[in-house]
């Protein structure tokens, strides 16, 4: 694969302002294990290389064990290793991520905002909403994953 160009570097400003909300949904009290979880299911759903490589290896460093990111991609059957926020935010990600397919029908918030207050909902929209964008933007200039880089 060959990157098609540096989007950090023709549009700095606009990478910048992508890193800002990346910021703010980092401290926005959502637990960053959460938010990561998330960012990898959305990055599984769109098949962005670049972006399941680095988000595998930030939860690897954040001690998450291996069975759980083995079976991220079947959450639901996962039992006891998500947690009930975990599967709330995993089912609110794969719902917003395939709106075009979902519709985000009222049944899949109300079974969102029994997990997450409005605040906690709204972040949790925003992480979804950055990730899709940065699926986006990697898929589109193809970036190249790290791990083929080191090979």
């Amino acid at each position: 694969m060959t990157n098609r160009l540096d989007y950090n570097q023709v549009a700095p400003n606009g990478a910048k302002a992508l890193g800002s909300v990346y910021g703010y949904v980092m401290q926005s009290g959502l637990p960053a294990e959460l938010v990561m979880l998330v960012y990898l299911r959305v990055s599984q759903i769109n098949n962005c290389a670049y972006c399941l490589d680095m988000h595998t290896r930030d939860l690897i460093k954040m001690g998450v064990k291996v069975e759980k990111l083995a079976l991220l991609q079947a959450w639901q059957e996962g039992g006891s290793l998500f947690s009930e926020a975990e599967r709330a935010a995993l089912a609110w990600a794969e719902c917003v991520t395939r709106v075009a397919e979902t519709g985000v029908p009222d049944s899949a918030y109300k079974a969102a905002r029994a997990a997450f207050d409005e605040k906690q909902l709204v972040d949790l929209t925003i992480a979804i909403s950055l990730m899709n964008g940065y699926n986006r933007m990697a898929i589109s200039f193809r970036n190249t994953p790290r791990a083929v880089l080191e090979n």
